[in-house]
């Protein structure tokens, strides 16, 4: 899953590093603006593979499993549905709310456009890699994201580099590669789509959870990963607001960050599955056993990859970016980067734990607690700090999402196990 995961950021980590080469950092910032809107329309549906995996990992048998995935591949196209026929409107509204100058909305609008008709097959991939996680088959979205990540490298060379479309480009190719993405994806579960057609829609319906319980707790995460959102999307919005050369310099910074938010999500994924197993035997040494060695590792990695930052920081800079005034506010700001990793690992690891238990309620609560009550208010309190008070109090809002999920883990993920952390 480690390896999975550190595929999936190439995508915004390829075409950031092509599209800060090409001389103009107009592009790159037109993309920072748009992707942190996707988020909100893709990412904000995220929910559709947190909510699978814990549900699959607590599925009993095979037709369990079918009910709960034919269900979740049709929420998510039903979803799909609503951001094709929406989205552009939403897009005008997101935009305005960005801070971009006039320069850069054109470019923002088609690149947001483009990526909108990957819409169906980006939430349907969310539902296969979910199911299959939940399933303990970490191989098939290993496959599917490198596919997919070499895809896109590919095609963001012809379109970007050979046929200059520039960030039109970018997106094209990552709308192909999503595409591609979902094709393999079905390939994966085409045994539980054998099989729902075997027995019938209808019979294969009413296995797996209510739909009433499936769309309540996803209810519950989106509304977690939308204020999750939000703070990206504000963190962008602020940095524009600052200027484009900022703004280009912090989407560098956050498409770093990615890199080992993935990474260390591998981990989150491995509890997931296996805490999900564990909740659903009431087994609770196993579930204990899980976190706490889930949790030694998640954090040596995490250490290992500030180390890395830390060392490599000269090449990383220069591989990013050639723009001399780009790779100045980088460098200047690059400390706060080195911290993230380990700041960020234990929201990341108990975010896992409560999504392969099903406790979304709680996540809920604490991501919103961090949004309105640490980052909003300590963003306002250091203004005077300009960009550095921005990534303080970004900073303070992950350790934050950390130390409340943590204080909230006894009563909402071992409550029902009855037992104690001794």
């Amino acid at each position: 899953m480690i390896l999975a995961n550190l595929s999936v950021p190439l995508l915004g980590i390829v075409d950031t590093a092509i599209l800060g080469h090409l001389g103009d950092s107009r592009y790159l910032s037109a993309v920072a603006i748009s992707t942190s809107l996707l988020a909100f329309l893709y990412w904000g549906f995220g929910f559709l593979r947190m909510g699978t995996t814990g549900a699959s990992a607590q599925a009993a048998n095979k037709q369990e499993g079918a009910g709960l995935l034919l269900k979740a591949l049709l929420i998510s196209l039903l979803i799909s549905l609503f951001i094709l026929l929406a989205g552009h409107k939403l897009s005008y509204l997101g935009l305005s709310l960005m801070n971009a100058d006039d320069t850069l909305l054109p470019l923002a609008k088609s690149y947001l456009h483009i990526r909108l008709y990957s819409a169906p097959a980006v939430l349907a991939t969310y539902v296969v890699i979910g199911w299959l996680i939940g399933q303990q088959n970490t191989r098939w979205p290993l496959i599917i994201a490198i596919s997919t990540n070499i895809l896109n490298i590919a095609l963001d060379y012809f379109f970007i580099i050979k046929l200059n479309l520039h960030s039109d480009g970018a997106a094209i190719a990552s709308a192909i590669s999503e595409y591609g993405g979902l094709g393999l994806a079905l390939w994966a579960v085409r045994h539980s789509l054998r099989h729902m057609a075997s027995f019938g829609i209808k019979q294969v319906w009413r296995y797996g959870p209510q739909i009433k319980q499936l769309l309540s707790s996803n209810f519950q995460l989106f509304i977690r990963t939308a204020a999750l959102l939000f703070s990206f999307a504000f963190f962008t919005a602020q940095s524009a607001a600052l200027g484009q050369n900022q703004l280009a310099a912090n989407a560098i910074l956050l498409q770093l960050m990615m890199i080992s938010a993935y990474g260390l999500d591998g981990f989150a994924h491995a509890a997931e599955a296996l805490v999900g197993e564990a909740y659903k035997r009431q087994d609770a040494h196993m579930l204990l056993s899980t976190c706490r060695a889930c949790a030694t590792y998640c954090v040596m990695t995490a250490a290992i990859m500030s180390a890395v930052l830390f060392l490599l920081k000269s090449p990383i800079v220069v591989v990013m970016t050639d723009l001399a005034v780009v790779q100045e506010l980088v460098s200047e700001y690059y400390s706060w980067l080195i911290w993230l990793p380990l700041l960020c690992a234990p929201s990341y690891l108990l975010d896992g734990i409560y999504i392969g238990t099903l406790k979304t309620k709680a996540m809920q609560w604490c991501m919103l607690f961090c949004v309105c009550l640490v980052f909003l208010p300590l963003w306002r309190a250091t203004l005077h700090w300009g960009n550095n008070g921005l990534w303080l109090a970004f900073s303070a809002f992950n350790l934050a999402r950390g130390l409340s999920l943590a204080l909230m883990f006894k009563r909402s993920v071992l409550q029902k196990l009855k037992v104690t952390l001794a």
